[in-house]
């Protein structure tokens, strides 16, 4: 989990973080809870309370580190998921993502008695959590949180678990706890199985049949929809991640990605004022690389000037980028500036020397050879991956 600025347009980023709104964080890890019940089929509870802890964290401003850095630890650590853990071992986790604080409890399900129900159904059991934290940096050991109710309750009972934690780790920004459930409207219970289920199924037909079965159950819950674009993106079935993303919540902690993978869908579909507007949007909220890359690829499809500037930003980020620089010589050279494309093809083959479309390119530069008129061009490089964690540790950084 390593600091990396350089993935970063510095100078916007420290100008917005001038002005942010948000709070210092030391960087949280939240780890599975401990099945004390003795149903293994259970299992998914916790890992299921871990995500909705990170989300909300997420959500109120404190730098949650993602599931994804979360599994890729454990594996190198060879820790199993859910297994009761030492103290020991908790800190050797959080030392390994480099977490300031760390997460981690267990939760136990008592039998309903006989006859009891929630509403018009059969309850399935009281559920207790508890969550510990660790203040991993000075080694100390901080309070216990405990909420119970029934299980058909889960997603409210975590809630409200992550409110205790957040208004704990941000006493002076933490929203009333009213005010925090009411932005968390509380899911079905079935529904959340699904897309948890779904997080941990190993083939990608199991996690799309989960994923979409959750969708299904609770149309309004926001993490499978994010899930469902991002599998449809990946098969380049653009029309249909559209449609999953616009269903991504502002709240939810991966509305940026969608947004942004959003911007890349209406560019691949050629739709590109809705990819220059959803982009630009991204763009102020999140100055990446990658960004301000893809904005000015797409506004360079439609001939805007405006397109060399943001490739020009991405490159302030990321001078070792080859793709920056060939984004930059090709608007360049597209708009007559034929010695600077030049210079700038240049710089991609003096990081790629075998580039053929940059040489190529090169020598149409120093033959003055620009396009031809009816020339169809669209040679644009565009980046698919979006690191906001970066973003966020850069923030986090500056504000210590």
């Amino acid at each position: 989990m390593q600091f990396r600025p350089s993935r970063l347009w510095l100078p916007l980023a420290i100008g917005i973080l001038t002005t942010a709104v948000l709070p210092a964080a030391d960087t949280v890890a939240t780890l599975p809870f401990f099945n004390q019940t003795t149903n293994p089929n259970l299992d998914w509870i916790g890992e299921s309370v871990a995500e909705n802890l990170r989300e909300s964290l997420a959500g109120a401003g404190i730098l949650a580190l993602s599931r994804e850095d979360r599994v890729e630890v454990y594996r190198r650590l060879a820790v199993r998921s859910g297994v009761v853990l030492t103290r020991a071992t908790v800190l050797r986790i959080g030392e390994s993502l480099d977490a300031g604080q760390i997460l981690f409890g267990h939760y136990e399900l008592a039998p309903a008695p006989a006859g009891d129900t929630n509403g018009d159904t059969k309850s399935r059991g009281t559920l207790k959590l508890t969550v510990n934290i660790i203040d991993a940096k000075n080694l100390r050991t901080g309070p216990q949180f405990f909420e119970s109710g029934p299980l058909e309750d889960l997603s409210l009972l975590e809630s409200r678990l992550a409110w205790q934690c957040v208004y704990y780790l941000r006493p002076h920004s933490a929203p009333p706890q009213a005010d925090f459930l009411k932005a968390r409207p509380p899911v079905r219970v079935e529904a959340v199985e699904g897309y948890i289920r779904g997080l941990l199924a190993e083939s990608p037909e199991a996690k799309q049949k989960l994923f979409t079965q959750s969708a299904q159950i609770d149309p309004q819950y926001s993490e499978p929809a994010f899930q469902l674009g991002r599998m449809s993106f990946d098969k380049k079935s653009y029309k249909t991640a559209i449609d999953w993303f616009r269903k991504v919540a502002p709240s939810d902690s991966h509305f940026h990605e969608a947004q942004f993978l959003l911007g890349l869908c209406r560019y691949y579909n050629n739709e590109m004022d809705d990819a220059v507007k959803v982009l630009q949007a991204v763009a102020a909220e999140v100055p990446l690389n990658e960004v301000f890359n893809d904005l000015g690829a797409a506004q360079l499809r439609t001939n805007r000037p405006e397109a060399i500037e943001n490739f020009k930003k991405a490159l302030e980020g990321d001078q070792a980028d080859p793709d920056y620089w060939f984004n930059l010589g090709y608007a360049q050279w597209k708009a007559g500036q034929v010695a600077d494309a030049a210079k700038s093809f240049r710089e991609v083959l003096a990081r790629v020397p075998d580039d053929a479309e940059a040489r190529a390119l090169l020598a149409r530069c120093e033959k003055g050879d620009l396009p031809h008129t009816g020339e169809t061009l669209t040679a644009e490089r565009i980046k698919r991956t979006f690191e906001e964690t970066v973003y966020l540790q850069l923030q986090a950084e500056l504000k210590k």
